[in-house]
């Protein structure tokens, strides 16, 4: 299985960016999907979380910022980011837990 992100960029304070995660030869149907993030010299942390019927959990850093979605029909993974700040800079990376696949990741970089 593999998963490909994308929509990653360079924005400023207050900007939005939507990342996309393609899904192809994972039980994307029957999984639950997440959002990590790794900023430099920091671990990856947890974003969103999304199960196979779309109930969401954040964590409390990006909570009423961001949102995630996903289309089980094209197996895509979304994430809606508002509002980003300089500490969202990281490299975003989508993860398929049903067999613990990961994207290769997408960079996302909030500067004036």
């Amino acid at each position: 299985g593999q998963l490909v992100e994308s929509g990653g960029g360079l924005v400023q304070p207050g900007g939005s960016l939507r990342l996309s995660c393609e899904a192809s030869g994972v039980m994307f149907n029957y999984s639950a999907m997440g959002w990590y993030r790794q900023a430099p010299g920091k671990e990856r942390e947890l974003v969103a979380q999304i199960t196979t019927d779309g109930i969401t959990l954040y964590a409390d850093s990006v909570e009423g910022r961001f949102t995630a979605s996903r289309d089980n029909a094209k197996n895509l993974l979304f994430l809606q980011m508002n509002n980003l700040q300089p500490e969202d800079t990281a490299v975003y990376y989508c993860k398929a837990y049903f067999g613990g696949i990961w994207g290769q990741g997408t960079q996302v970089t909030v500067s004036s």
